[in-house]
This record gives structure tokens, sequence and C-alpha cells, in this order.
């Protein structure tokens, strides 16, 4: 079994400490090997903290041992984001800018939730600057591969951990969401990811990317990232957008399918030129909805047609803000495409801003009129395959198909659907209304149940 620890979910961690078949020591130090073999090629994680994952997994197996785990999570081991906030560690977003000389004193509410509920945090995934862009590639740390093929990117901006999860590096992670930032990863490498509809998972401090940016959870499965999701959804007062709090399980009612749903299937919500055999694997995605007693229709766009320019505009302006705090030398070390996409944010007209947002809440009206009739929608997660590394071509740096949902706020999940002729993963997204996060979950379980057991990446 020693062999497969690292492709071992969180719940079955969880059923053999229960069982005494493993420990939470074994279980990482296994994953510590694991990542000091294979990070100097993936480059997913940009800081492990080994001493102190051994240390909190002592604790645990100590706790199991006397029959009193904690919370829901103890002796599981997790990766955060290097944009949430970790007591100990430097939260440096990718970028040279920030000073790591500092005290670094105080957990996020994602990391403050992991410690209360017993996780083993295993240490800090790599990010593009400031999580601005869908391939991860920043001037501090480097590259990050995709376990797939490490010639190609694994997505971003929380391409550290839709790698180190399909590399078999730990079985949760904790992403960010700004424009698809937990999605693209998650379809790229494989795996499931989750954005929240906007305030139900807190987040502190609020993100440069305002209302746009959700705290999410990524993993193998989707029971695995609903436990994650569970988890983090509680609340924290520092959170001032966050919902009001919403004490559920979700895992209750998981698997109650989908039967007598309506859902809509939009193949491109016209927007994108989606790849052949991405439509392909998504449309066999789709029938099997329909197999599964849901009534499926396939649908004309909803008419969100100006969503690419208004993401742009909004982030822009969003982006000024760290281009603002930055010296002329650190402008020198930041990285250019940041820079690029910033600059004319400088200049926009306030008449302009007030525009995009005024077309924002077109884009929400129509989509909150749209999901009124239909109870989910799903489309492909992405509409091409993972880019070479490195590079991001200026006419691909739209995330089309997922920065919308952002603007929404609505919830929308991520899972793999198939492969391509490359071996390449590819994502079916799961969207429904605002505050529908569990049903948007339990669409995704059903799905996956019914698909099986995904491909591991080769690694």
């Amino acid at each position: 079994m020693s062999e497969e620890l690292h492709w071992l979910s969180a719940v079955e961690l969880l059923r053999a400490y229960r069982s005494r078949r493993l420990s939470p020591v074994e279980v990482t130090r296994a994953l510590l090997e694991r990542i000091e073999r294979l990070n100097p090629r993936l480059n997913a994680f940009c800081r492990v903290d080994g001493e102190g994952a051994l240390e909190a997994a002592r604790i645990s197996e100590a706790r199991w041992a006397r029959g009193e785990p904690v919370g829901l999570l103890d002796g599981v081991p997790v990766s955060l984001k290097d944009v949430v906030l970790v007591k100990g560690f430097p939260t440096l977003y990718g970028s040279k800018t920030v000073d790591p000389d500092q005290p670094w004193d105080e957990d996020g509410p994602a990391a403050a939730r992991l410690r209360e509920h017993g996780a083993v945090l295993l240490g800090k995934t790599c990010t593009p600057e400031f999580g601005h862009r869908f391939t991860t590639d920043s001037p501090l740390t480097g590259i990050t591969r995709n376990p797939w093929n490490p010639e190609r990117s694994p997505g971003g901006s929380s391409g550290g951990a839709g790698a180190a999860l399909a590399a078999g590096l730990g079985p949760l992670a904790i992403g960010s969401d700004g424009g698809g930032s937990i999605r693209i990863p998650s379809a790229w490498c494989g795996v499931v990811g989750f954005k929240p509809t906007f305030g139900r998972v807190p987040a502190y401090p609020a993100s440069r990317w305002g209302t746009l940016s959700n705290v999410g959870p990524l993993a193998r499965s989707v029971e695995d990232a609903v436990l994650l999701f569970t988890v983090i959804t509680e609340p924290d007062a520092r959170d001032w957008y966050a919902l009001p709090p919403d004490p559920r399980d979700y895992r209750i009612g998981l698997e109650e399918g989908v039967r007598g749903l309506r859902i809509a299937f939009s193949p491109d919500m016209g927007l994108a030129t989606v790849e052949p055999a991405i439509a392909a694997a998504v449309e066999a995605a789709v029938g099997l909805f329909s197999e599964l007693g849901a009534e499926v229709e396939r649908v004309e766009p909803p008419g969100i047609g100006t969503a690419p320019e208004t993401y742009t505009a909004l982030k822009g302006v969003m982006l000024t803000q760290a281009l603002a705090a930055m010296t002329p030398e650190q402008r020198e070390v930041a990285d250019p495409i940041l820079v690029e996409l910033a600059e004319p944010g400088t200049s926009v007209p306030a008449r302009d801003y007030q525009r995009a947002l005024l077309q924002r809440q077109e884009i929400g009206a129509t989509m909150h009129a749209f999901l009124n009739r239909y109870d989910l929608l799903l489309t492909p997660s992405f509409h091409f395959s993972p880019l070479p590394v490195p590079g991001l071509p200026a006419e691909l740096r739209s995330p089309l198909l997922t920065s919308w949902v952002n603007q929404t706020m609505q919830p929308a999940a991520s899972v793999p659907c198939g492969l391509t002729a490359e071996n390449l993963p590819v994502g079916l997204q799961i969207v429904g209304p605002r505050y529908a996060d569990a049903r948007v979950l339990r669409a995704a379980r059903a799905y996956e149940s019914a698909r099986g057991t995904f491909a591991r990446a080769p690694v």
C-alpha cells in the first residue's frame, strides 16, 4: 500500500486513520518524499514546510491514538496557494516586489479553518504574479509544469495547486479564482475545482480582484472537494463581504443525483471557438446527464457578448492597484505582462469604468434570469488545450468561458470529462444560480460517479 499512499483521497485517508491501517505521520512522510522527488521537475510548490508538516502529523497521530480526532480533516495533508495568508510562511503572490522579511504572524480564514480541523499544512503552491494570468509562470518562482506533459502549462492562476494534485503531491488544495483560476488548472490537470458563490468562503485580506475573486477547493474527487469546502465555508469576522453564516454540511445530499433537473447546455456561450476534441468530450459528458435522468436542452447563448471586454476593463483597473504600489525599481522586476495589462488602467476615465460596472450588472441580470429558467448550465471549462511553456500569446489572454461567472458571482465547478488525442485532460464546467453551491456539487458528483475513475497523470 505504501507505493500508493500518494493517490489516496482525503476520505480514504480518514478511514485508514480511523481503522489504524495508516498514520498521519506515515502519509505525510510519503508525500514529502514524493514532493522532494517530483517538485524540481514540476515546480508545483514554491515553499514546503517539512518540519512543520511532520510535527502537525505527529500531533494528529497522537489524537487518533487516543480516539480523539478533531474536526473533519485531522491528519489530512493540504496545500495552499501562495496568495493565502499562512502564519509562519511568507505570502509573496509570485512577486519579487513583496518583501519576504515581514512577521507573517496571521492565518487567513482558510488556513485558520484548516488548523482548527486538524489538517497538516504541507506548504505553498506556485502562482503567477498576483494571480493575474491563466498560466503559472512568475518572475519569482519560474515556470510551473503540467504533470500530464511537462512541456505544457497546468493553467493558472492556481496552477501549482492543480499540478500538485495531478502529480499525487497531496489530496487537497486551496486555490483562488478571479476569472477561472481554480477551474482552468482543474481542467488542464484533470482534477476537480470549485469556485463558490461569491462570499460563501470568507477571505482576508481583501483581494486585489475585488468582488471577482473567490477562495475555493481543488481535489482529485468531488467528494474530497466537498469535504474541504464544508470546512472553509465556516464564518470569519474579518471578511466584510462574507455571506451570512451557513452551518450546513455540504456532504449531506451529495449523492441525490440530477434526476428531474432542467439543465441547459451551451457549447461555447457565444464567446469562444472551442477545439474539436474538447467539444466532443464535453458533448459526450452532457449526454451522460440525460442518461442520469436530467432534462438537458441545448440552448442559444444567453446574450452576454460584452462579458470579455467588461472583464478586461475591470481587470485592468484592478491591476493598477498592484502597479501603483510599485517603485520604478520594482516595475523592472515585475512580470512584463502584468505591467502591460495594468498600464492602460491607470488612465481609464471614470465614465468608462462606470460603464464597465453597468455592463457587469447587465451580464449578471441576464444570467440571473437565465438560470431562473434552468437548474444548471453546462459548458466546456476552457476552449483550448494546455499551452506549451513558456509563453502566453496576447490573443489568448482572455479566459472566455470562465471569467463571466466571476462577474455574475455564480458557483461553478470543473470536473474532468475526457482526454484529447495528445493525452491532455478536458474539463466540463457546471454552473448554477447564485447560492446553489450544493446543487452544482451534487451534479458534479453525479457525473463523476457515472463516469467512473478518471485517468491519472503519467508521473
